[in-house]
């Protein structure tokens, strides 16, 4: 099922899952927590918020780029 062998093909999303669970639970939930809804709490929350979905879709995009080295590998493998 699993094989040893194989080489990574460079999707690790954790980094971009973490940004995004941050940014839509964790900011939130502070901004709930703390109960201060004026101008600057929240326009903190909607920029950090910003922020990490910025960064997210910046390590998503970085670690979705697959190499030709790798799909022929996979390629090479599947006959």
């Amino acid at each position: 099922m699993f094989d040893t062998q194989q080489k990574s093909t460079g999707t690790g999303y954790t980094t971009a899952v973490a940004f995004l669970v941050v940014a839509f639970i964790f900011i939130p939930a502070a901004l709930m927590f703390y109960g201060h809804y004026g101008y600057v709490s929240v326009s903190l929350a909607i920029v950090g918020t910003a922020l990490c979905v910025g960064l997210a879709w910046m390590n998503w995009k970085s670690s979705s780029q697959l190499s030709i080295p790798s799909i022929a590998i996979q390629d090479g493998r599947a006959k």
